[in-house]
């Protein structure tokens, strides 16, 4: 679950990275996966479960 997670932030930031450096119309939805990316970032580290 947790690789899912960063998985998802590091998808997320790609998307957002591209659509700053394409300008893209849809820059609020893209600015919305940031901070997805951001939370499952904070939610990995808040709940500090190591993987084995």
């Amino acid at each position: 679950m947790i690789n899912l997670l960063w998985a998802l932030a590091a998808v997320f930031l790609v998307l957002w990275v591209l659509g700053i450096s394409m300008n893209f119309t849809v820059g609020g939805l893209i600015h919305v996966l940031l901070v997805l990316a951001i939370i499952s970032v904070l939610v990995r580290l808040i709940t500090g479960r190591r993987v084995v």
